[in-house]
């Protein structure tokens, strides 16, 4: 039997939690508490508080524009201009990746929520024939 790991599984596991980290780093840094920052981020402290300790989200060391997004992101976040909060990790995961478009999955757009409604009317009306 062969394990592979797909791209989407290396995004979800290790690039995901390593722009978690980085940000709760970065507004720690901006001198946010851990508590502060875990409630702009939407996760537990205690998630931040292992990310700062490095026993979480620690594989990833972000350089150049990925880590000036991120560095903005966390000051966005602090100063409430957030208006899509996916989006903009979207736009962190794609320039970490060094990929020039956004993923094909629509992440965080308007056209991923309008597949997803199309996805459920064929749903509804395969279910009604």
């Amino acid at each position: 039997m062969v394990i592979v790991e797909t791209p989407c599984q290396k995004i979800v596991w290790d690039l995901v939690p390593a722009i978690r980290a980085s940000l709760a780093i970065e507004l720690v840094k901006k001198g946010q508490s851990q508590a502060t920052s875990a409630k702009l981020l939407g996760i537990a402290p205690s998630a931040v508080s292992q990310y700062i300790s490095g026993k979480r989200g620690y594989r990833i060391e972000f350089q150049g524009e990925t880590k000036e997004l991120i560095e903005k992101l966390a000051q966005d976040l602090i100063d409430n201009k957030v208006s899509d909060f996916v989006v903009r990790i979207c736009d962190i995961c794609v320039s970490a990746r060094g990929i020039e478009n956004k993923c094909n999955s629509g992440c965080g757009t308007e056209e991923q929520a309008d597949n997803k409604t199309e996805d459920k009317t064929e749903d509804q009306e395969e279910s009604e024939t």
